[in-house]
């Protein structure tokens, strides 16, 4: 699949197939006052019952949550000890499960019967898919559990003409169900999504520091992942209330702000505060170091800090393990020039030593690797990331003209070869299909310097009579008759 583009997948047909993967619906619940009626909707789903269980991650409710009469043959909940919120609790329930798929679920959802179905026909076509349910939003009508088991459509329980759309629908109509969408982890913001179990824990599960805006958090991190994001429109859902933006929408947009700022590079707007520091870097800068002076090091760093993108980490890679504390001579021995690095930068926040290269520079989103002697202009990173940023290419390579190679790597692509590669596989191979790798001359990302403008000597001016000046004038009137 290029980029976002899953058109090439072909998914069984809703109610024309035979699943085989199990799934776990796991809901965070702080006391769910409608959690019988979500679990009423689920025991009607037509996924097969031997197939899915329901893990419900009771937050601290007091008093503790009981499980009603009507649920899931295999429902059972697991209390949340450690910590608070819904990360917390997503976490607890996913690490309590069993299936192969997870899928997220509100504790007031009333999820449509071929939701789970729906959800899960893809990640039957793919592990590395993560399927997005629809939602809108309604105020909760008198409904007992046995009304909503009953029903054959979420219509026939709720007057879907009035509810609120979820603010998501529309992106993810004028991107061609994301397809064409620049960043497709914007709208995985929600209560219904699925994944292979394995995906959520390769990427860490949900941040418990994120106390709001976390499910836009982790789907970031998904996408650092490499992974590509589908909308199943066929998986409705209603939630019950309407969201916070509505209540407050003030509020809710300021305390989301922080916590994304620090966390999500991309969102460029969050970051308009000068002479910042965030949590994690828009571009990582790796340089090895390894038998290189000091003082060419010295100059790579500078440049590298001080360009016009300045949010940014510089990772030095040597052999720093290998220098042991051992007696030898201060002003020589082996290892000398790296031993002054050390001492030079171990204590800098924006400058990490480390031995080798993580496979990819996650969550950051962009990686340069260039040659340590050929240290960046100030527009270097700035001109390379407006030029991948432009078609979205994997990876930007440089041919400089000793014959060496500077390249800016995009990490979602990255990490989506290396979901894709075989054992030993060239992984710019695999990013040319994904998502396309392009070479440039490295004119204008080292531009020439400007020539200098010609000086102009200016004619000397002809001299002025004495008697002309003021001070000829003020002689002239000191003078005795």
């Amino acid at each position: 699949m290029t980029q976002n583009d899953y058109s090439a997948l072909t998914p069984p047909q809703v109610g024309r197939w035979s699943p085989e993967l199990s799934v776990s619906v796991v809901i965070p619940a702080h006391g769910g006052p409608h959690l019988d009626l979500t679990l009423a909707a689920l025991a009607a789903q037509t996924y097969p019952e031997h197939l899915m269980e329901v893990v419900v991650a009771d937050d601290g409710s007091a008093p503790p949550i009981e499980l009603p009469e009507i649920r899931p043959v295999n429902t059972r909940i697991v209390r949340v000890t450690d910590g608070w919120g819904i990360s917390h609790a997503v976490n607890t329930g996913v690490k309590a499960a069993d299936g192969e798929i997870i899928q997220r679920l509100d504790a007031d959802m009333v999820a449509c019967r071929e939701h789970i179905e729906a959800m899960a026909r893809w990640q039957h076509a793919s592990d590395y898919v993560v399927s997005i349910g629809m939602k809108k939003f309604v105020e909760k009508p008198p409904l007992t559990p046995q009304t909503v088991f009953a029903a054959a459509r979420l219509g026939e329980l709720f007057d879907l003409s009035t509810a609120l759309p979820s603010s998501t629908e529309a992106t993810i109509e004028k991107t061609d169900g994301l397809r064409k969408s620049r960043n497709p982890y914007h709208v995985c913001t929600g209560p219904t999504f699925a994944l292979r179990r394995e995906v959520f824990h390769a990427v860490g599960g949900l941040d418990p520091h994120v106390l709001r805006g976390e499910d836009t958090e982790f789907a970031y991190r998904l996408a650092m992942h490499g992974v590509v994001f589908v909308p199943e429109p066929l998986a409705e859902a209603v939630h019950l209330g309407l969201p916070a933006q509505h209540r407050d929408r003030e509020r809710a947009v300021r305390v989301v702000e922080p916590f994304l700022a620090h966390r999500i590079p991309l969102r460029r707007d969050l970051r308009k505060d000068r002479g910042r520091r965030w949590l994690v870097p828009y571009v990582e800068i790796v340089l090895d170091v390894t038998d290189t002076s000091e003082s060419t090091v010295r100059q790579a760093v500078a440049a590298a800090l001080d360009g016009k993108v300045q949010d940014v980490v510089v990772t030095l890679v040597g052999p720093w393990s290998r220098m042991g504390d051992e007696r030898r001579s201060v002003l020589g021995g082996p290892c000398f020039e790296l031993r002054m690095m050390r001492e030079l930068y171990a204590h800098d926040e924006r400058i990490r030593l480390i031995d080798e290269a993580a496979p990819t520079p996650a969550p950051t989103p962009f990686r340069y690797v260039g040659p340590v002697d050929v240290p960046l202009h100030k527009a270097t990173l700035e001109r390379m990331i407006e030029s991948v940023q432009k078609d979205l290419a994997g990876v930007l390579v440089v041919d400089l003209p000793d014959g060496r190679t500077a390249r800016l790597e995009r990490t979602s692509a990255l990490a989506r070869a290396r979901l894709l590669a075989e054992p030993c596989a060239d992984l710019d191979e695999i990013i040319q299909v994904t998502h396309g790798v392009r070479h440039e001359p490295p004119d204008r990302f080292w531009p020439a310097p400007a020539a200098p403008k010609p000086v102009s000597i200016p004619a000397p001016k002809p001299a002025v009579p004495e008697e002309r000046t003021l001070l000829g004038r003020l002689k002239s009137a000191l003078r005795p008759n």
